[in-house]
């Protein structure tokens, strides 16, 4: 940045954050002052910087120097934090992430237990119950008093659908077992079929009430044959032993296909899947019970408690109503305190988050969001925004990672980075007032008031896919065509009911591909090369040029330097101290060995091409697979992204468009897109309708879900679901084109979409 750059502050300043040299991932010596108690905005296209400059290096360093003021024991059971690649940041106050991850997939945590709000609910009933029976640990289903003692308080009990095990047609011979790496002649197979307990050339459908016995459920124990031994256990106690005691999440995708086919969960026929004792059920207060208390929506139970009024818990009830009010003004009235945490969406997450600050009584605080407008309709971010400049007004500093134009207008303070992604950004482009910004002449400066027209001509559809009666969730029984062969968007407020419509009966249809945010399972080995197939063509190109084996190029076989097995970082055990990752000194963190760093293609080795961003690497591999697969990944906006990257570094908007490239090489007919825009700057979208609509022109049907109005103006065909969230939703209210909608629909989403069109 130029030193004569007028947004850079006199040094002796405290009333701003002061970053100087800042380098971390692409940022390029960035020097920028922000002032502190206020609400700054950062903005620019994907991969310019801004998640580096917030996240990577103040937020970072923030919380590494809170975690240095405790003792070496405590450190050991925190996470590592390195210190950012920085010259200096001067300063800084305590920093609060309040970020889109997914709150775990443990199914005891729910919105009750990630708020407190259940703490407080049970603590009142425990007063106020009728019959008394207890404490208010008797009323939690995570804790022994309270948990109903059939299912230990997971409310849900699991049986084994035995047919998704085995085939009854065949016999073991002919390959009777359908369980993942129990094929006929694998070491499982062999074990099952030499036991000399059933006939392996019998047929399963044949077998008597003891062979099946033995087959499925015989207890683990030593069986002889022939001069060996071997320990024997039925399938169904084998199966449960080797798959349904890991967690789901850490299993690989064929497994967990397998066992959410193989495992049928139903509620707790003890407690109804409340989770809860007898007694915990017996309990009430205005006839209700803590689980019907906690089963309702947040928006209900919030009016139910305003009217109990008891002296005894006074200021418990004022506090469980504040928390519970601060939900629905949030967006979030829909939820129930039941709702398991896994369930939430990643900007569900976030808001149940950060209801937790807005209650505290901390200032001087630097809260740092990342899109805390996603998932949200614009109806609902007029709400957001109040927050926001709630958290400011109690002297708070907030730094908001955005690209709503919503958002960028209610900022005190705006950071641009640029003026492109990856090796292109990394820049300060603008730092100062919105009204500077919109003169800055900036890529995000011309966008602000950017206004997707709607369509002249909207295209015909080529016959429709019906949804009858569908009634997940909160749908009332919900009919409805979707056209093909064009670009449908469903919109609706935040829980009116869109996905449970499209992921719930639209999704699981043959030759419907869905492309959403969910993370990607894989180690830190893996990365946009290796999970887009990508980098078996590179590997071969490598190995003919050379006239060697391909496997030297693969960092997880022969190539690998062997000080770090091709991970490029090497991990130090300090025993009471966590780990640190530091690159590795035999290979300079570049994965592979000197002797394969010899071998180039048009003069690069394997380990620069892995440094290349998407579009460069597109230009170098000019034609074949490899030139193909870059060029998608191009396509859906990832020409920043570097072949190597780290999967586990990607947004959720990166997540989706990576999947969504690789799916644009199958033969498909609909793609369904879950909110594409999250991440995505204003002009990126433009991009993005342009891909949606060369999906379209080729013969596709594509449907979005989607609340951006760019995206609703450009649809061929729109889906409106509300009125509004929870039980006020799940109703149709609307279908047609988007001119028909502004111009006679009477729904939140006409209202904002006749404002924008009109802007």
């Amino acid at each position: 940045m130029p030193a004569e750059n007028p947004h850079v502050q006199p040094a002796d300043r405290h009333d701003v954050i002061q970053v100087r040299g800042a380098r971390e991932n692409n940022l390029r010596n960035v020097d920028v002052d922000l002032p502190k108690r206020r609400l700054t905005v950062f903005t620019g296209v994907s991969g310019s910087g801004k998640s580096s400059l917030v996240f990577g290096t103040i937020a970072a360093e923030s919380q590494r120097l809170i975690n240095e003021t405790y003792t070496a024991f405590i450190q050991s059971f925190m996470p590592s934090l390195g210190r950012p690649d920085v010259d200096g940041l001067h300063n800084l106050s305590a920093a609060i992430v309040v970020d889109q991850e997914r709150m775990g997939a443990n199914s005891r945590s729910t919105v009750g237990t990630a708020t407190d709000a259940s703490t407080m609910l049970r603590i009142v009933f425990s007063r106020l119950g009728s019959p008394q029976i207890g404490p208010a640990s008797a009323f939690s289903f995570n804790n022994p008093e309270g948990m109903c003692p059939a299912c230990e308080g997971l409310g849900l009990s699991s049986k084994i659908d035995i047919d998704q095990l085995v085939d009854r047609e065949k016999s073991l011979n002919e390959g009777a077992i359908t369980v993942p790496n129990f094929q006929v002649d694998s070491w499982y197979w062999q074990m099952m079929a030499q036991s000399g307990f059933y006939d392996p050339d019998k047929k399963l459908k044949d077998f008597t009430e003891q062979e099946w016995s033995d087959l499925l459920d015989r207890a683990a124990g030593k069986v002889k044959v022939k001069n060996s031994s071997f320990n024997y256990e039925g399938l169904v106690v084998k199966v449960q032993r080797l798959y349904l005691s890991k967690d789901r999440e850490s299993m690989q995708p064929h497994i967990r296909a397998f066992v959410d086919r193989a495992v049928v969960f139903e509620d707790c026929t003890v407690c109804a899947g409340t989770r809860l004792s007898a007694a915990a059920l017996s309990s009430r207060i205005g006839g209700l019970n803590i689980a019907e208390c906690s089963a309702l929506q947040i928006s209900d139970l919030a009016e139910f408690l305003r009217g109990i009024d008891d002296p005894s818990v006074g200021p418990m009830l004022a506090g469980l109503r504040h928390l519970l009010d601060s939900l629905v003004e949030i967006g979030l009235g829909y939820l129930s305190l039941d709702r398991t945490s896994a369930t939430l969406s990643g900007g569900e997450a976030q808001r149940v988050k950060m209801v937790r600050h807005l209650g505290s009584s901390l200032t001087d605080v630097t809260y740092v969001f990342d899109e805390p407008t996603v998932g949200l309709h614009p109806h609902d971010i007029r709400r957001m925004n109040d927050l926001l400049l709630r958290l400011r007004d109690k002297g708070n500093t907030v730094l908001v990672v955005e690209h709503k134009p919503e958002v960028v207008a209610i900022a005190d303070h705006v950071v641009d980075l640029g003026p492109g992604a990856g090796t292109a950004g990394g820049e300060i482009c603008y730092s100062g007032d919105v009204a500077g910004l919109r003169a800055s002449g900036t890529l995000t400066g011309r966008h602000l008031e950017h206004r997707i027209k709607l369509r002249d001509r909207v295209r015909t559809p080529a016959g429709s896919i019906a949804i009858t009666g569908a009634a997940q969730h909160n749908l009332k029984d919900v009919s409805v065509d979707v056209p093909l062969g064009v670009l449908t968007v469903v919109t609706g407020v935040a829980g009116s009911g869109k996905s449970s419509l499209i992921h719930g009966n639209l999704s699981n249809r043959d030759g419907v591909v869905v492309a959403d945010q969910s993370p990607i399972r894989g180690s830190r080995r893996s990365n946009p090369a290796t999970y887009t197939g990508l980098l078996d063509p590179i590997r071969k190109a490598f190995a003919k040029a050379n006239g060697v084996k391909a496997a030297l190029f693969s960092a997880n076989s022969e190539g690998a330097c062997p000080k770090c097995n091709g991970l490029g970082l090497v991990y130090t055990d300090l025993a009471m101290m966590a780990a640190v990752a530091s690159p590795c000194e035999a290979c300079e963190g570049k994965r592979f060995t000197p002797e394969v760093l010899t071998y180039t293609l048009d003069g690069k080795n394997i380990s620069e091409v892995l440094d290349m961003p998407v579009a460069e690497a597109y230009e170098f591999f000019g034609a074949g697979p490899a030139h193909a697969i870059l060029g998608r990944l191009a396509d859906v906006g990832l020409g920043y992204l570097r072949l190597g990257q780290p999967l586990n570094t990607l947004s959720g908007g990166e997540r989706q468009r990576i999947k969504l490239a690789i799916h644009m090489a199958e033969k498909s007919s609909t793609y369904v897109l879950d909110e594409p825009t999250t991440g995505l700057h204003m002009a990126d979208v433009d991009k993005l309708l342009a891909l949606l609509d060369r999906l379209v022109d080729e013969g596709n049907t594509v449907v979005v879900i989607e609340h951006h109005q760019a995206v609703m103006a450009h649809a061929d065909w729109l889906i409106d679901l509300g009125p509004g969230g929870g039980h006020d939703g799940g109703e149709i209210v609307f279908t047609g084109t988007p001119a028909d909608l502004v111009a006679h629909g009477e729904t939140l989403t006409a209202h904002h979409l006749r404002e924008y069109v009109a802007d």
